[in-house]
């Protein structure tokens, strides 16, 4: 059974390029482009991993990953922020709780990386 990744991000680029990446590295991946769509899906789907751009429509990228981070049920899952501004999301990361964060653009390489050390 592949691993489950939900991709979050409002930018069709960034969301093609890491459905690619990681369907052909062999996970399976869901995708939402809004926050509240996020939190919807991460309450329905079983996942394995959440990789959550900060800047998103409805709800804020910060926003869900708190919300994962403090429900009982869903803090398990290992969330990924990534975001375009590289000067405070180390800081932000800490404050909810994130695994771990990626800069835009980023190497995929690097980001494979990331996804493979949360879960295998």
């Amino acid at each position: 059974m592949p691993k489950r990744i939900l991709i979050v991000d409002d930018e069709p680029d960034i969301l093609r390029v890491v459905i690619f990446r990681l369907k052909k590295s062999g996970y399976e991946v869901l995708t939402a482009v809004n926050g509240q769509d996020a939190l919807d899906l991460i309450q329905k789907e079983p996942l394995d991993l959440i990789i959550l751009d900060l800047r998103l429509p409805l709800l804020g990228g910060l926003e869900v990953c708190r919300q994962v981070k403090s429900d009982d049920k869903l803090k398990h899952i290992p969330v990924i922020l990534f975001t375009a501004s590289a000067n405070t999301i180390k800081e932000k990361a800490i404050e909810v709780c994130a695994d771990d964060f990626l800069i835009k653009p980023f190497e995929p390489e690097v980001f494979l990386q990331k996804v493979k050390k949360l879960i295998g």
